[in-house]
Formats: C-alpha cells, structure tokens, sequence
C-alpha cells in the first residue's frame, strides 16, 4: 500500500539538500522533497499532504499523521517561526480529522519575504527513511499534485 503525498502549495518542487537548513538538508527529520513557491506568489494556501489527523498546528508549520500512521510535516520556509505568527494564518487545530488538499494555513507570501525570510517549503516523512518513499518529483507542481508516495 502506498500513500500520495501532496504539495502543499504550488512551485517548483526541489531535493531537500537545496534547503538552506541543514536540519532538513541532511534528512535529520526525514526524507522528502522542498517545494518553492513562484516568487510572484502574494498569498499562500497551505493545503495538506495527507488525510489524517493534525498532530500539531502552528502557524509556520504542520505536521500530521496520515491514515496509515505516518508522520508527514510541513514546514513554511526557513526560520519563519521566528516571526511569531505575523503573515500566518492557521486554519486547523490539533487533533482535527483532515482531507488530502484541505486547506491548513494561509500565508502572506510577500510579507514573509519582505522580513527577510526564504519560503522554500520541507515536507518531509518524519522519522523515516529514504527507503519508504518513492523517488520524489522535481519540477514545476500544482497545489495538491503528488510529490511522493509513502511505501508501506
């Protein structure tokens, strides 16, 4: 059994080593791709990767656990928790149920990049390995196109 694993925005989809966090740049949370949003992007929707369960929603991040009990994470660029908030909108709590593509957070882009921050975007199989997923996409994604498949 596998399970798509959507983006969670629309961009370009790249490997993790182009992360400029070496956190997510060496794997150290999980395997996974980064998806940079299109540079004239004013406002994001983050949608979710997977139908699950939230397991925590904070307005730069989101992680989940998908119906077959994986951990999937969705981080909106890098440092950005250092804005405490500010450009973010969640739009879930923990422990709500979710749909593959339903809408998690809202950003605004131009703000975010306006402080300074990169919006390049992890969304990563938490503590797994690049075993249990399929070769991820590069390239040019929709939002809610499949970026990987989760093997098991």
């Amino acid at each position: 059994m596998t399970t798509p694993v959507l983006a969670p925005f629309a961009g370009a989809a790249v490997p993790l080593s182009e992360v400029p966090d070496p956190v997510f740049a060496q794997g150290m949370l999980g395997p996974g791709i980064a998806v940079i949003p299109d540079d004239a992007a004013g406002q994001l929707v983050v949608v979710a990767p997977v139908a699950g369960t939230i397991m925590k929603a904070m307005p730069h991040a989101v992680a989940l656990v998908s119906e077959s009990g994986q951990g999937v994470l969705v981080h909106v660029g890098i440092d950005t928790v250092q804005l405490k908030g500010e450009g973010f909108e969640v739009l879930v709590e923990k422990k709500q149920t979710v749909i593959a593509g339903q809408e998690l957070l809202r950003v605004n882009a131009g703000f975010v990049r306006e402080q300074g921050y990169d919006l390049i975007s992890p969304v990563v199989l938490m503590d797994g390995d690049a075993t249990q997923i399929t070769q991820p996409v590069h390239g040019l994604v929709a939002s809610a196109d499949a970026l990987f498949q989760i093997i098991g």
